[in-house]
């Protein structure tokens, strides 16, 4: 019986050290990267019947930040951007409201309050210091660096990751 009990506590030590080895994230740091100037719209913002759009020069007016991480679809590389809710708040968002995401290929993702305030997002514009293209699933994507290697493993989700985004619709 104590062979029993102590093949079980080992099995769990094992199984929680597991757990805690693929819940660590990607780590972020600042980046050196100059804010974009480009003024081109690359998404669109919508709230109760307006809109606007968006340009990655507006976008990285918040500091940027930089991530090393093999993202779950392909590219892989440093990832730069921007928090998400440091960019809710240079936009005058409130932060009471749910994000809708749409990305060119109509995939859609809901981040909540209590979704940003449990984890950090990123939204990113770059990949290894140039901005995202189409091609590199841009031109911006929504990450969760504390999740990549979790994702990577299969132990968390990917549904709230999302590239290619044209659209952020506000939602009370």
């Amino acid at each position: 019986m104590l062979t029993s009990i102590r093949q079980l506590l080992t099995a769990v030590v094992f199984a929680a050290a597991s757990l805690a080895a693929t819940a660590q994230g990607a780590e972020v740091a600042s980046s050196n990267l100059a804010a974009s100037e480009d003024e081109s719209p690359i998404l669109m913002l919508h709230r109760a019947g307006e809109r606007w759009s968006i340009s990655r020069e507006d976008i990285e007016q918040s500091p940027l930040y930089e991530v090393s991480l093999q993202h779950f679809e392909g590219p892989q590389g440093r990832f730069a951007g921007v928090w998400l809710d440091d960019f809710l708040d240079a936009e005058g968002i409130d932060n009471a409201v749910t994000l809708r995401f749409v990305a060119h290929d109509d995939y859609t993702t809901f981040i909540t309050p209590d979704d940003r305030a449990a984890k950090r997002y990123m939204l990113a514009t770059r990949l290894d210091g140039d901005p995202l293209t189409r091609e590199e699933f841009g031109p911006t994507m929504l990450i969760i660096p504390e999740d990549a290697d979790a994702v990577e493993a299969g132990t968390v989700s990917m549904t709230s990751w999302i590239w290619a985004i044209k659209d952020i619709y506000l939602q009370q």
